[in-house]
């Protein structure tokens, strides 16, 4: 069937490979939240690229929310090209996010850190990897081998370890409780099909991903993936950004993605898709509200008992459709050109 790629399917295996995740990690992250807790530190830190480093984005969400902690992204390049990580990462934990553990300049960076005297805690699917065997402590993905060069299932986990971990740190019952119910929602969330967008999709050459709060890392994540398997130059802003300069290249009959926060980050939603739609734009809404406002396409998101899991449902949700826009477009979703799955930055 035209669908059946190695992307489609890793995507459609997030579901179990996360339910499965959560109870093998059940006891790792009791005791990880314990010492985060003990720890105290006056920030936190992450370090990673690419599709890790919206998951970063995603972890620093949870962070400051959840725990009040400040989190900074730590630049590879700091420590990898320049030597320069501070001194004030003493003490710090330092989330390294890597699907392969093996990019140089992430490893480079860490050592950095390390001798600066930073905790490196590694959320790492291949755990034979170099970055689980320099780290202080290792979170296993769970994923499995992922064989198509863009990563779905992987980012799926990794947003899914890091929720656990905030749940764990922040010691919040409601949170663990509908983590236990991960699977279902990934499944239900991957069971429904968005293709509705590919009319307006399918011809366009740049768009625009909007997001805010929870949703922005999935709006960042989503215009990577137009770039690599559709070959979109797509962008992802904040809703509350894009007002600042990114909104005057929107003309009519523009696409403009939009996933919908489903908690106080909503705030503004309905202004800016009346300000796309007066241009003219092709507003494309995902939204889990009964009741969304006005756009050219709704597609339904899922609700879930947080706001962190509903994006998670959304990307999850997402990557059906990306697939489908790549061979719309005849390009092959498996092997993006130029592109490698371990990127060999230095």
């Amino acid at each position: 069937m035209p669908g059946e790629t190695k992307m489609a399917g890793e995507a459609a295996a997030a579901a179990a490979r996360s339910g499965a995740q959560i109870s093998r990690n059940e006891a790792l992250m009791r005791q990880l939240g314990a010492v985060l807790r003990a720890l105290n530190a006056p920030f936190a830190a992450t370090i990673a690229r690419g599709s890790s480093d919206q998951a970063a984005a995603f972890a620093k969400m949870l962070f400051e929310t959840r725990v009040a902690t400040p989190t900074l992204s730590h630049a590879p390049s700091i420590g990898a090209l320049y030597h320069a990580s501070s001194p004030r990462l003493r003490g710090v934990p330092l989330f390294a996010i890597s699907q392969s553990g093996r990019s140089p300049d992430l490893l480079r960076a860490a050592e950095d850190a390390q001798r600066q005297g930073a905790i490196l805690i590694a959320l790492v699917n291949d755990t034979d990897s170099p970055l689980a065997a320099r780290a202080d402590v290792v979170v296993p993905l769970h994923a499995g081998v992922e064989a198509s060069v863009a990563a779905t299932k992987s980012f799926i986990a990794t947003l899914v370890a890091l929720t656990h971990l905030c749940a764990a740190w922040a010691e919040d019952t409601a949170l663990l409780a509908a983590l236990e119910r991960i699977e279902p929602l990934l499944a239900a969330a991957a069971s429904h099909e968005w293709h509705a967008a590919l009319p307006i999709l399918a011809p366009a050459t740049r768009l625009l991903v909007l997001g805010r709060g929870f949703t922005l890392p999935i709006a960042g994540e989503a215009a990577l993936k137009f770039k690599e398997v559709a070959g979109i130059h797509a962008e992802a802003f904040s809703l509350a950004e894009v007002a600042h300069g990114p909104m005057t290249l929107i003309t009519a009959g523009d696409p403009v993605l939009i996933f919908a926060p489903g908690d106080a980050a909503r705030a503004g939603l309905e202004a800016r898709l009346a300000d796309f739609g007066a241009r003219g734009a092709q507003t494309i809404l995902i939204d889990s509200d009964p009741s969304p406002p006005a756009a050219t396409v709704t597609l339904p998101g899922l609700g879930a008992p947080d706001p962190a899991l509903a994006a998670i449902a959304m990307i999850q949700r997402f990557y059906p459709l990306a697939n489908a826009l790549a061979l719309a477009r005849g390009r092959d979703p498996d092997h993006p050109p130029y592109l490698a799955k371990v990127t060999k930055t230095l």
